[in-house]
């Protein structure tokens, strides 16, 4: 049986201060040069996620964007992507639009993965984030609302007020996936969009099928986790998870603050050694 270990990052494999424990990156990379196929499943860009897991050696593709794309963890580089056809994104873009709101849009463009924004037309927690990201690389301001559109898009986000934010999640959750709450560090509200098959799961089954894997087992905390644990063989929560998430897992481990993955993951190949 040859096995895809893949595991969320933020509330799950990461502390809840957002970083990696020194006892996690010690057991995962020990497995991993014994053969373990690990990789992670993320919200978060490639460019955001690696430097969060520096000294972890990851080298199979990774999930990100929430299963838009599959990138290479070391590179950062797209490998494979979900985008919108055109019409689509025309309809989310104008769905914020039309409710007072301009969206961080991600797109390919030119065949380099940046995120374009209107600065004057963020409020101050969305402006915080791009901030946040100015270094990386990706960051493209625009100055005309259709400029958002430029490129191979496949996915929006945006940051404000739930009242602001709910007219288009009911607006788009139909045609769209979308994801709707608050975010793990900041408490913020976000609404992200993402083309209506783009998952975790698909990505998730992609990368199975690129690897000639037989079986995925893997970890999350969180409602966007749930179409990968629908998919997997083997699925469980961080004791820190969603009670939703909990109810469909295959088992509870330890939660993210004490190491529960990685020592999850040193318990099962004392006893699966050939996984």
């Amino acid at each position: 049986m040859k096995t895809l270990f893949l595991s969320d990052l933020d509330g799950t494999l990461l502390r809840s201060d957002g970083t990696l424990g020194v006892r996690t990156k010690n057991i995962l990379n020990g497995l991993i040069a014994r053969g373990m196929l690990f990789s992670y499943a993320t919200a978060r860009s490639a460019e955001t996620a690696a430097p969060l897991l520096e000294g972890l050696n990851v080298t199979l593709p990774v999930i990100v964007h929430n299963g838009t794309a599959l990138a290479d963890h070391a590179s950062h580089k797209i490998l494979q992507v979900e985008c919108f056809p055109l019409q689509t994104a025309e309809k989310v873009f104008d769905s914020f639009q039309s409710h007072g709101l301009f969206p961080i849009s991600y797109a390919l463009i030119d065949g380099k993965n940046r995120f374009s924004y209107c600065k004057e037309s963020c409020g101050a927690a969305q402006w915080e984030f791009v901030l946040s990201r100015l270094g990386d690389g990706r960051a493209r301001e625009i100055f005309s609302e259709r400029d958002a559109l430029d490129g191979d898009v496949f996915y929006f986000t945006c940051i404000h007020e739930e009242a602001k934010l709910r007219p288009v999640y009911e607006d788009l959750k139909e045609c769209c996936r979308c994801f709707f709450g608050k975010d793990f560090y900041t408490g913020e509200q976000w609404l992200e969009v993402l083309p209506k098959y783009a998952s975790k799961a698909e990505s998730a089954k992609k990368l199975k099928e690129m690897l000639g894997c037989d079986k995925i087992v893997c970890f999350g905390d969180a409602r966007n986790d749930l179409p990968m644990f629908e998919i997997a063989d083997e699925c469980y929560a961080v004791e820190n998870a969603a009670d939703e998430l909990k109810a469909v897992a295959t088992g509870i481990i330890g939660a993210n603050d004490h190491d529960g993955v990685a020592e999850f993951l040193e318990k099962y190949f004392k006893f699966h050694p050939n996984v």
